[in-house]
């Protein structure tokens, strides 16, 4: 009888690797290396082991390969990464996206306990960014970068952060600025002006004047640097003969400016400054507001950030980085497990097992044999191979998808808001009812007239109405957020109240990136289990893994064969036992495989043992949350094949709504032929293989279960947990837009109130003062009430 081999696994209690030495121990704790028994000590020796309540293996998952990080060795990608170094000092910001907790940011701003030559690290828990200042002469880029990988937290460094083109906050207006001059200015003036409000006695009737020329001091700056952009952009709009809303705004703070200089200047009244620099000031916030997005997150991605700095290049039989920028045809390439193909390239050595989901949205990793041309863009989750470039980065399939001209997408004006449609109507009735007021007083005084005139002017100008969409868009786009609905600007909400076509893509969009199911048909003894678990554990076949994982820990007995037939399956011989593990083709020659599934058949000593199946795994509450979108007209359109029809017919009701095996170019045809129908369509999707079509709809929202990793370019990321929420913010986005309507009924009911005083030419700085503050107040009140109940009803609060 041949001897079995038994082995016990244990696992790290850090990051949940399998544990190949019991060298490494702490407090009856297994650990996988020394990186994870260090962070372990550490967080245990603060009292902080709490961390491993928020995840069982709060640590990467890390598979290490040899010469990963020697392209952080050369000094030309060290200049482009790091933001600045001398003989001493280096500052480098990365991008870590392990992030997960207070532990983690405690963990990585401890650096120094783990390398004295680090002397500074802060994290930036949104952006997931990590700032460290290390010592040049006794640490390297590769030092660090392998110390953070050791303990769980690599950094994740991509050919984006080489090309310098991150998500940067950018305010080259000086909103901000601005904002806190006219605050400044406004608070002044108010101070000033409440004598004249209340009413001086003869006696201080000299601080009168005196506070009139402060507040025409104060208007200053608040006219000519924190409003002077309303006075560009009417210039450069009645240019291009169009009118916008900031031509009235310009124009009532042109008006309100010059009647507070003529009065104060004559001595003729106190002027509106306080009501001038209110206005300009709550105009500016709600520009602050409508700004609103997540600097943290980029919504505009391209392969650049999917693509690696550098690849490993064989030279004379010797490996050694080269920048991905300088990477040429004929040139030789090894890949390791789990890394990006960069190039179109032929397969020259090695078991090629290519997963190109991202690109063409196939779920199943696909087999390539030598001399195969293999496209970038696709993932080896095999063994080390090498390959031959036989086309430069740039004109690779994938990057010659992404900049081909049909996937730039439209660029027009989809985002249009409702203020924008009706200021132009409303800037012409305000025109006709000033100058009208101005014709009816003229005959009988000119002073009368020009009162009345000017005091339309002010009393009209729509303050209320330019910010009853940035605040109501504000306090929607606040619930989104709580809801891990992120939207790439306010204006988006009101484009999503439009849609009446909905576009999803299959996998990673409508289904999960991980957690598929598998179901074993047919009994297994415990034997027969063994033979099965220690066949498939020596197999780095995505299938394999799952099969180990689903079979848990059972004894591993050594092999005497083993031959993996790529595409096929594997043969074995464990003692004097037999085992056949893989298709039906490979097993059986033709075999009819059961529609919808994937399945690993099991020949052990020639007899048949049954089969596991393999399902994509569907996220929860898919045909609860589609059915949801009935008012709407809902599609599939898969890069993947039509082996679950069936089971999606249960979904989309009819056939002809779903569309399988289709390209990227398919995709986008397929948007446009939608909106030639007169549709206003969303794309739902997560590749890039979804790129074209992301940007050729009307809204294009890229649904991943990290919003920290890759998405393609897009108008809003949707989180996978929240998938299910999508009929309930679409029934918020409307609820939001009659928010507006109401809010824009308010504000044309105060500009009646104040143009039945305007219209007589006996418009009092004090009404002026009242009015514009209370309609203002008005405004952001309701809209922030409404939408809040809003959002509770449809239980998104």
């Amino acid at each position: 009888m041949t001897e079995s081999i038994v082995t016990q696994k244990n696992h790290c209690y850090h990051c949940g690797d399998e544990c190949l030495s019991t060298g490494y121990m702490a407090e009856e704790k297994h650990f996988c290396c020394l990186g994870c028994q260090s962070v372990y000590t550490i967080l245990s020796a603060n009292n902080l082991c709490s961390y491993y309540n928020f995840n069982d293996h709060p640590g990467l998952t890390r598979t290490r390969t040899d010469k990963r990080f020697d392209y952080l060795d050369e000094p030309g990608i060290i200049k482009e990464l790091v933001d600045y170094t001398d003989d001493n000092l280096t500052i480098v910001t990365l991008y870590i996206p392990h992030i997960h907790c207070s532990s983690c940011i405690w963990l990585l701003e401890k650096l120094n306990k783990f390398n004295s030559a680090i002397l500074y690290s802060r994290i930036d828990f949104l952006k997931k960014q990590i700032i460290i200042k290390y010592n040049t002469k006794q640490l390297s880029l590769k030092q660090l970068v392998e110390l953070l990988f050791n303990i769980g937290y690599e950094p994740l460094i991509s050919l984006q952060d080489v090309i310098k083109k991150q998500n940067r906050v950018n305010d080259k207006d000086n909103l901000v600025q601005r904002i806190a001059v006219a605050g400044f200015c406004f608070g002044n003036v108010m101070l000033l002006s409440f004598p004249e409000y209340l009413g001086l006695s003869a006696l201080e009737q000299n601080f009168k004047h005196f506070f009139g020329w402060l507040n025409i001091l104060f208007s200053l700056p608040v006219v000519f640097y924190s409003g002077r952009e309303y006075f560009v952009s009417a210039w450069q709009n009645l240019r291009n003969k169009v009118l916008n809303i900031d031509f009235p705004l310009a124009l009532g703070i042109a008006v309100l400016f010059a009647r507070t200089v003529i009065e104060i200047v004559t001595q003729k009244g106190a002027g509106f400054a306080d009501t001038l620099c209110g206005l300009v000031f709550f105009l500016l916030v709600g520009k602050f507001v409508q700004r609103k997005t997540y600097h943290h997150i980029s919504f505009e991605r391209d392969y650049r950030s999917f693509f690696p700095v550098a690849v490993q290049v064989v030279e004379n039989d010797m490996e050694h980085p080269v920048p991905l920028a300088n990477l040429k045809v004929g040139q030789r390439i090894v890949l390791r497990h789990n890394e990006i193909i960069p190039a179109d390239a032929i397969l020259l050595k090695g078991e090629a097992l290519i997963d190109f989901s991202f690109v063409t949205g196939e779920s199943v990793p696909v087999s390539k044999t030598l001399g195969e041309i293999i496209y970038a863009g696709g993932r080896q989750t095999s063994e080390a191979i090498e390959l031959e470039v036989v086309k430069p980065v740039s004109q690779s399939y994938l990057t010659q998808l992404w900049n081909n001209e049909a996937f730039a997408g439209k660029q027009d004006n989809r985002m249009q808001t409702f203020n924008q449609r009706v200021s132009k109507y409303f800037t012409i009735v305000l025109l006709a009812v000033a100058f009208a007021s101005l014709i009816f007083w003229l005959p009988t005084s000119l002073n009368k007239g020009l009162a009345a005139f000017t005091a339309v002017l002010i009393v009209a100008c729509p303050c209320a109405l330019a910010l009853s969409t940035p605040f109501t868009m504000s306090a929607a786009l606040s619930v989104f957020d709580r809801n891990l609905f992120y939207l790439k600007n306010t204006a988006v909400v009101e484009q999503l109240a439009k849609i009446d076509t909905i576009v999803f893509d299959k996998t990673g969009t409508i289904t999960t990136a991980t957690d598929n199911q598998i179901v074993l048909t047919g009994t297994l003894s415990s034997i027969e289990t063994e033979l099965v678990y220690s066949t498939c554990i020596n197999s780095n076949h995505p299938l394999s893994r799952m099969i180990c994982q689903y079979l848990g820990k059972v004894n591993k007995h050594g092999l005497d064969h083993y031959k993996e037939t790529p595409g096929g399956g594997i043969t074995a011989l464990i003692g004097k036992h037999e085992v056949c593990i893989g298709s039906g083709k490979f097993l059986f020659g033709e075999f009819d495989e059961t529609a919808g599934q994937t399945q690993v058949h099991i020949l052990i000593n020639k007899r048949y043992c049954g089969y596991f199946a393999f399902r994509q795994n569907y996220r929860g509450g898919l045909q609860q949350t589609v059915h949801g979108l009935a008012p709407y007209k809902t599609f599939l359109i898969s890069g993947d094949s039509d082996h679950e029809k069936n089971e999606l017919l249960h979904v989309f009701k009819t056939a002809d709504r779903m569309r399988f095996n289709q390209s990227p170019q398919n995709k986008l045809d397929f948007i446009q032929l939608l909106q030639r129908l007169s549709g206003k369509v969303i794309m739902m999707g997560d590749g890039l293989n979804d790129a074209g079509a992301l940007k050729q709809s009307d809204l294009g929202i890229a649904v991943t279960d990290n919003i920290n990793n890759f998405s393609p370019g897009c108008d809003a990321i949707l989180d996978g947990r929240s998938f299910n929420k999508l009929p309930a913010f679409l029934s918020f986005s409307k609820s939001t837009m009659v928010i507006i309507y109401i809010s824009f009924l308010i504000s044309l009911t105060y500009n009646l109130i104040g143009l039945s005083y305007a219209v007589t030419g006996n418009l009092s700085p004090l009404i002026a003062a009242i009015l514009m503050p209370l309609s203002t107040a008005t405004i952001i009140s309701f809209t922030t009430i409404a939408t809040h109940f809003a959002a509770k009803r449809r239980g998104l609060l």
